[in-house]
């Protein structure tokens, strides 16, 4: 259930001192438009299950993994009957190189299926089955356990992904280890640097290549285009900032890295479907501002 509901944030109610929480819910009940910071996985277990994210709309069918990325809006619509599981990470306090590479790959979210993933799905589906045994017999170096096994579907989900079985036939493994690298690196320059003045030559001199050549390379690690990926950091950077209604729009803007208001508000609305105001509106929803009783 959504235990902590702030207009269209979440506050997602983790295991006391932890970053985890999963529930087993069989309620027959729509759960409106919200985000939070965590990741969210869903695996219908009995009938399907249907999500609207981003400007996606999914229907998963029993056993198929949704996995949700941090900070996107979704709503949820469940059937008369069924039964799913809903686990949300949160892997804040975690500082790996490589989520900031992967999570690109799967944002908005991420469908994993027996046809698309014919490899790992049983693995990734034995996956999930054994987060939620552990977090519902919960013991000592349960939440270590879960992280792993969450971060294991990351491995699996980022091995196979089709992106990258689409590199260049001649590239040999050194090779494409040493790109994999200079990428990390990348994503991790951009993750800590967004709200500076960034443009594509300068990050792809820095990477050693030219604009041409790294524009492609980029799309082909990351599934996104350099500009794409900079301002979705730029963006989920906003969303934190607007739960402060004493922040104007316009300073906002100039804190998450826009050189314009124009071009910040075009984004945002490009990317959430709705301005920064009807945002913090949404946010600022008296109607909403109750906690709500039932969720997941």
């Amino acid at each position: 259930m959504i235990h902590n509901l702030q207009g269209i944030h979440e506050t997602v109610d983790y295991k006391a001192d932890t970053q985890i929480c999963l529930y087993y819910n069989k309620e027959a009940e729509n759960y409106p438009p919200h985000w939070h910071p965590s990741f969210e996985v869903i695996m219908p277990v009995i009938n399907d299950y249907r999500v609207v994210c981003g400007h996606n709309d999914y229907l998963i069918k029993e056993g198929e993994i949704l996995v949700i990325c941090p900070c996107i809006l979704h709503e949820l619509f469940a059937p008369a009957t069924g039964e799913r599981i809903i686990f949300q990470p949160g892997l804040n306090h975690i500082k790996l190189k490589e989520l900031d590479l992967i999570t690109p790959l799967l944002s908005p979210a991420i469908l994993v299926t027996k046809e698309e993933y014919p490899q790992v799905y049983e693995h990734i589906h034995r996956l999930m089955l054994e987060i939620k045994d552990e977090y519902m017999n919960f013991t000592t170096y349960s939440e270590i356990s879960i992280i792993a096994k969450f971060l294991e579907i990351f491995v699996d989900i980022g091995r196979n992904h089709k992106v990258f079985h689409q590199q260049d036939g001649d590239r040999d493994i050194h090779h494409q280890k040493e790109y994999m690298e200079k990428f990390l690196f990348i994503t991790d320059y951009i993750s800590n640097h967004f709200s500076e003045n960034l443009t594509l030559e300068e990050v792809a001199s820095l990477a050693g290549f030219s604009k041409y050549h790294f524009a492609r390379l980029f799309k082909q690690y990351t599934n996104s285009s350099f500009y794409k990926f900079l301002n979705q950091k730029r963006i989920e950077y906003a969303k934190s900032l607007l739960l402060d209604p004493e922040l104007a729009v316009t300073e906002v803007a100039v804190q998450s890295g826009f050189s314009s208001l124009s071009a910040f508000l075009r984004m945002f609305k490009q990317l959430n479907l709705c301005t920064p105001t009807e945002f913090r509106n949404m946010y600022d929803s008296q109607f909403q501002k109750t906690p709500a009783s039932g969720k997941k």
